[in-house]
């Protein structure tokens, strides 16, 4: 039940930083909606190599409180990674995916997995458009 608590509070934290940092970009800095998403899908691809690269070497001592791997870790991973992170952006997520395919050197199942979720993402959306009649 912890591990929902910690995803959930996690998750409604991202959407809200996710909104936030997409309005400022939109409405104060002048960009374009999809340079905003670009821009947060990139910081967020950054912060969950910081994020989950700490937490595997244990490096994130005095900021989280965790000495190394373990359930202290896990619970930042799911507090972190999968709420708040997942919810600003799951493209981080698909993006440390694919790096840990082509690290374990499956360059054609992450090539794959790049191509397929791009391709079937952008149908899925033109698919869903085209039935709500639009």
């Amino acid at each position: 039940m912890r591990e929902l608590a910690a995803v959930a509070l996690g998750g409604a934290l991202g959407a809200v930083l996710r909104y936030l940092v997409g309005a400022i970009a939109i409405e104060r800095l002048g960009w374009r909606p999809f340079a905003a998403t670009a821009g947060i899908n990139v910081l967020g691809c950054f912060a969950i190599g910081l994020l989950l690269g700490a937490l595997a070497r244990g490096e994130t001592g005095g900021a989280l409180g965790v000495e190394g791997p373990g359930p202290a870790a896990e619970g930042w991973r799911l507090l972190l990674g999968v709420g708040l992170l997942g919810s600003f952006t799951t493209f981080s997520t698909f993006s440390h995916e694919t790096l840990a395919l082509l690290r374990e050197g499956a360059f054609g199942l992450a090539l794959g997995n790049a191509a397929l979720q791009l391709v079937l993402g952008v149908a899925a959306v033109a698919a869903g458009r085209a039935l709500a009649g639009l």
